[in-house]
């Protein structure tokens, strides 16, 4: 009697173990997760460093009109918005950080080294917000703006003391 009753209590973990476990995780079965990191977005501070502050004024932007494969590098003021020529989308800068960082709690620069250049930018089009993200120059394809006819990617930070717009 005494292993009849340890069988019984063993035979739902000896099915769970035979046949796996069905419980659903995540969503409906076939559903697709996002790519590590890529889940829920934390809108976490962007910290622009004293080291930084005023070091910076515009950054370098090309625009490829996709269908005939035509770019153009325009200067466009950090904190400004600017508008893209024939294109009628507007592109506006709120931030440059050199050697963009991702702490726990913000977005920063370790120093006013660009040695991983990213802006902050607000594309909108007809008055209406299409992307807000940032741009990297040195991983252009990273959140990259997803445009029909348009591509934008950053080409560099222009430092304060280089040159006027």
């Amino acid at each position: 009697m005494k292993y009849l009753l340890k069988a019984f209590l063993m035979l739902p973990f000896l099915l769970t173990a035979l046949t796996g476990c069905k419980e659903m995780q995540g969503g409906p079965e076939g559903a697709v997760s996002p790519p590590h990191g890529m889940g829920a977005k934390k809108n976490l501070p962007v910290v622009v460093p004293d080291s930084v502050k005023g070091k910076w004024k515009a950054v370098k932007i090309t625009v490829t009109e996709k269908g005939g494969n035509r770019s153009v590098e325009y200067q466009v003021p950090i904190g400004s918005g600017f508008v893209i020529p024939g294109a009628g989308l507007v592109l506006t800068v709120d931030a440059f950080l050199p050697e963009f960082s991702m702490t726990g709690t913000s977005l920063t620069s370790v120093s006013n080294e660009p040695k991983n250049p990213a802006a902050q930018v607000k594309i909108t089009e007809a008055g209406k917000e299409v992307f807000r993200g940032w741009l990297f120059a040195n991983f252009p394809s990273v959140h990259a703006f997803d445009h029909p006819k348009y591509s934008v990617t950053l080409v560099s930070g222009v430092p304060a003391g280089q040159g006027t717009l």
